[in-house]
């Protein structure tokens, strides 16, 4: 008759050994691990030695890992870069030309801030300005360049008087209504305005190219000294425009003068100031009663 496969372990001398020493070992163990964790309680460092070692052995195999992670880091910049590098070269040239846009505006406005401070016959203050206002529509393709403000004559605007931004000159009160004014922008044809060389103070005469962009002619013909990055200001030679207000920066030379871009663009030109109509220390005198005229 076959045995029972119901049979206990019992009935079998090698399972109850195998459990005996199964047992044993299971003892041995917790023993041996209870000792450990006392002496690692009482000297931490007893078993320091032992770490290193683990630790050394398992180091061929970390760095292995940490190379590859490397690797596919560096992998992954490499066709990230590749793929993006048309957008970042874009950008790039995008910042620098603003940038080199910002220097010249900077080099204007510190240039006029510096003759300001030295001519002896001004005043050293800014003039109190007629209105402070915005510049809400400017012609950008049509032949003429104008442009409308929204201050009129309720506000004391009248023809004539100079238009600028924070940048520099934007040109003159060409009509003035109740509450808004035309502007003639100097890029128009028909606007020319005395400059001269901040730099050096070589006079010319700027007038409007009807493309956004100013001609510069000089006064002295001959030898053309300009050269492009030379930042011009008004000389305020004839009245209407005070002297040395930023105008423009030489892009290009001609035979007799250069094209010069303007330093205020009216497109992104927000708020202007309206000043009073500049006149000459020797007009203001001559024109002033006699009372008032200094002795």
């Amino acid at each position: 008759m076959a045995p029972s496969a119901n049979r206990r372990s019992g009935y079998s001398r090698r399972a109850q050994y195998g459990m005996f020493f199964g047992y044993i070992a299971g003892i041995l163990g917790a023993l041996v691990g209870a000792g450990l964790l006392i002496v690692s309680i009482v000297n931490p460092g007893a078993f320091s030695a032992l770490r290193g070692a683990a630790a050394d052995a398992a180091s061929p195999g970390g760095e292995a890992v940490a190379e590859g992670r490397a690797a596919g880091r560096s992998f992954y910049e490499v066709v990230r870069g590749y793929i993006l590098a048309g957008s970042h070269n874009a950008r790039l040239e995008r910042e620098l030309a603003v940038a080199k846009t910002k220097l010249a505006e900077a080099q204007a406005i510190a240039e006029e801030n510096r003759r300001l401070k030295a001519l002896l016959d001004l005043a050293q203050e800014e003039p109190k300005p007629v209105a402070v206002t915005q510049l809400v529509a400017s012609t950008g393709s049509s032949t003429r360049r104008l442009a409308t403000i929204s201050a009129g004559r309720k506000r004391g605007v009248a023809v004539g008087m100079p238009v600028r931004s924070p940048l520099g000159l934007v040109g003159r009160v060409l009509e003035v209504g109740g509450l808004t004014s035309r502007v003639l922008l100097v890029t128009d044809t028909e606007s020319v305005v005395p400059v001269r060389r901040a730099a050096d103070g070589i006079p010319a005469f700027a007038q409007g190219r009807g493309d956004g962009r100013l001609q510069l002619r000089l006064i002295n013909l001959g030898h053309n000294p300009l050269k492009v990055g030379d930042v011009f200001v008004t000389s305020g030679s004839g009245g209407l425009y005070r002297p040395n207000t930023a105008l423009a920066v030489v892009t290009g030379v001609t035979r007799d003068g250069a094209v010069a871009r303007v330093l205020s663009d009216p497109a992104a030109t927000e708020f202007v100031t309206v000043e009073p109509a500049w006149t000459p220390p020797a007009e203001a005198q001559a024109l002033a009663p006699p009372q008032s005229r200094k002795p």
